[in-house]
């Protein structure tokens, strides 16, 4: 085989695992709740070298700029991609954290409790309602709200863990 030739077998091999690990991070992104798109654009900017542009991403992932802009921003909020100014370019260009692991780790910890915001909100207000419903013996009632009473000692157990000094310890272990 000549080196040409082992050199393009090469490329599309390189191209090719890269594929799949864009993939797979879209799927446990997607997993997660956060989105296909932001798991496909986390992976592909932690497998580049170079800062890359909006442009650079939508095209080589072959996304619209609009999405890949809103995925930015959602990674960029997490704190698991930082934008790059470049002298003398009006674009931003986009890398991962420079401590990737440890903004990883704050990433997912600061959406679980974004989420439990969320998920507790809706579990206070339904136990809001079901307490002004007064219907004595309705045996659907009361599953629901032992149910819904159970659902919010959970979120307060959740709350506690993510709080705890443990789990701030393991997240700011690496700080630089």
């Amino acid at each position: 085989m000549n080196s040409k030739t082992c050199k393009t077998m090469e490329s599309e091999a390189v191209q090719d695992i890269r594929k799949r690990l864009i993939d797979s991070g879209a799927r446990v992104s997607q997993d997660l709740g956060l989105g296909r798109i932001v798991g496909q654009i986390l992976v592909y900017l932690y497998l580049s070298r170079e800062e890359r542009s909006l442009d650079n991403i939508g095209e080589d992932l072959e996304m619209s700029k609009a999405s890949v802009s809103i995925a930015a921003r959602q990674l960029e909020r997490l704190g698991m991609i930082t934008r790059v100014w470049k002298k003398g370019d009006r674009k931003s260009y986009y890398k991962t954290a420079d401590n990737f692991s440890k903004a990883l780790q704050q990433g997912l910890v600061e959406f679980v409790k974004q989420k439990l915001q969320i998920v507790g909100g809706e579990i206070e207000e339904a136990h809001g309602l079901l307490s002004e419903i007064e219907c004595g013996d309705d045996a659907e009632l009361k599953f629901l709200n032992k149910r819904v009473g159970r659902a919010m000692v959970l979120k307060e157990r959740a709350g506690k863990v993510i709080e705890n000094p443990f789990v701030k310890f393991f997240t700011s272990i690496g700080k630089s």
